[in-house]
C-alpha cells in the first residue's frame, strides 16, 4: 500500500468569540471539528460543502497559516514523517517550499505594484535563490502554465482573469512543491476558462506527481478533477468516497441533497428534488447529536442526541450517519421519512 503524503488526524480549529471593548470570551466558533483524511502523491482529494462548513479553514491550518487547536498533521518527506504542527521558525520557513496554495481570486491575490516576473519569483527569493536561478526557474514554470515569458514584465492589470490565475499557479509551482492546496481556484472564472485551468492542473499533476487538496463548492468541477471526495458539514466530514462511488451511490442525506442541487444539462428535463429546509448549523452554537439533524428528512430520535461516527460501510466509502446502511443498494426495506 502506498504511504500517504499528507495524513491529517482529528484536526480541530476553534476560534474564540469575544464581546465588548476588552473582547471578553463568551464562546467558541467550532470551524473544524475532528477532521481526518489522507492524500497520496499524485492524488486529488476534493473537499466540498456549503459556505462556512470549514473547507478553507482546514486548508489554511494544514499550511500553518493559522494554528490548529488540536489534532495531528504528518507529511512524508524523503521516507520520514514530519510533524507539521511541531515546525517552528526557520525550519517551518524552509519546509513551506513543499506545500503551496492557489488562491480563489486571481484579481486580489496578485500584488498590483509588482510585475508578474517578480510575483512568480518572490517565493524563490524568500527561499534564498540567486538572481539567475530565479530567472531560469520563472522561465521554466511560465512555459509549463502556457504563458509567454516576455509578457512577465507587465503588471497584473494587463492580463485577463484566466491569465492571472495561470500566474498564480506558476507562483505556487515555482518551488516544486509536493502538495498544492487549491482554494476554489476556478470559481471566479468564466466556464470556458474554468475548463482550461482544470485541464492545466491535471496536466501539471501528471507531469510532477503533485498531490492536490481541491476545495470547491461546484460538484461538477470536483467530479472532473478529483480521485476521491470528502463532504464537509458544520466542521465535520460526513462522507468520503472515491469520486465515481460518491456520485453514483452517495449515502449521507446531506450529500444526496447537494447532488440534487446540481442543475441538469438538459433544459427541458424535470425531476423531483428534495430541497433542504432550515439554516446551516451555527458553528458557535452547534446542535446536539448530528449537526445536520434539524434539516434532515430522515432524522430519528438517536440523531438528536448522539454524534454519528465516520464509519466505513464499503471499501474506501466512509459515512457519518446513523441510518447510512438503509441507503445501501442491498437494503430492501423503504426508509422512514420524517415529514415534520
Amino acid at each position: 500500500m502506498i504511504e500517504p503524503l499528507l495524513d491529517v488526524r482529528n484536526l480541530t480549529k476553534h476560534f474564540p468569540l469575544g464581546r465588548g471593548f476588552f473582547k471578553k470570551a463568551i464562546g467558541l466558533a467550532r470551524a473544524v471539528n475532528g477532521v481526518s483524511f489522507h492524500i497520496r502523491a499524485g492524488e486529488t482529494l476534493g473537499l466540498v460543502g456549503e459556505s462556512g462548513c470549514g473547507k478553507t479553514t482546514t486548508g489554511r491550518v494544514i499550511l500553518r497559516l493559522i494554528e490548529r487547536t488540536d489534532g495531528e498533521m504528518t507529511f512524508r518527506l524523503d521516507g520520514r514523517e514530519v510533524d507539521l504542527a511541531a515546525l517552528e521558525g526557520e525550519e517551518l520557513r524552509r519546509f513551506r517550499r513543499h506545500m503551496q496554495l492557489i488562491f480563489q481570486d486571481p484579481f486580489s491575490s496578485l500584488n498590483p505594484r509588482m510585475t508578474c516576473m517578480d510575483i512568480i519569483g518572490e517565493p524563490l527569493h524568500a527561499q534564498g535563490y540567486s538572481g539567475k536561478e530565479i530567472r531560469d526557474r520563472v522561465r521554466e514554470v511560465t512555459e509549463e502554465v502556457r504563458l509567454n515569458f516576455d509578457y512577465l514584465v507587465r503588471y497584473p492589470h494587463a492580463f485577463s482573469g484566466g491569465q492571472r490565475q495561470r500566474i498564480g499557479i506558476a507562483r505556487a509551482l515555482a518551488l516544486r512543491p509536493k502538495l498544492v492546496i487549491c482554494d476554489e481556484p476556478v470559481s471566479a472564472l468564466d466556464v470556458s476558462v474554468q475548463a482550461q485551468i482544470l485541464n492545466l492542473l491535471m496536466d501539471l499533476q501528471e507531469k510532477h506527481n503533485l498531490a492536490y487538496l481541491f476545495i470547491a463548492h461546484d460538484l461538477s468541477v470536483v467530479k472532473h478533477i478529483s480521485h476521491r471526495v470528502a463532504v464537509m458539514y458544520a466542521g465535520r466530514i460526513v462522507e468520503m468516497a472515491p469520486t465515481r462511488t460518491l456520485f453514483e451511490r452517495s449515502l449521507h442525506p446531506y450529500t444526496k441533497a447537494l447532488m440534487e442541487a446540481v442543475p441538469e444539462p438538459v433544459p427541458c428535463a424535470t425531476r423531483k428534488r428534495q430541497l433542504l429546509a432550515g439554516e446551516v448549523a451555527d458553528p458557535s452554537n452547534l446542535p446536539t447529536g448530528c449537526a445536520f439533524h434539524a434539516r434532515c428528512g430522515y432524522c430519528v430520535g438517536r440523531c438528536r442526541v448522539e454524534v454519528p461516527e465516520l464509519r466505513e460501510l464499503a471499501p474506501g466509502h466512509r459515512v457519518a450517519c446513523h441510518r447510512a446502511e438503509e441507503f445501501l443498494p442491498s437494503a430492501e426495506a423503504p426508509l422512514a421519512v420524517n415529514e415534520n
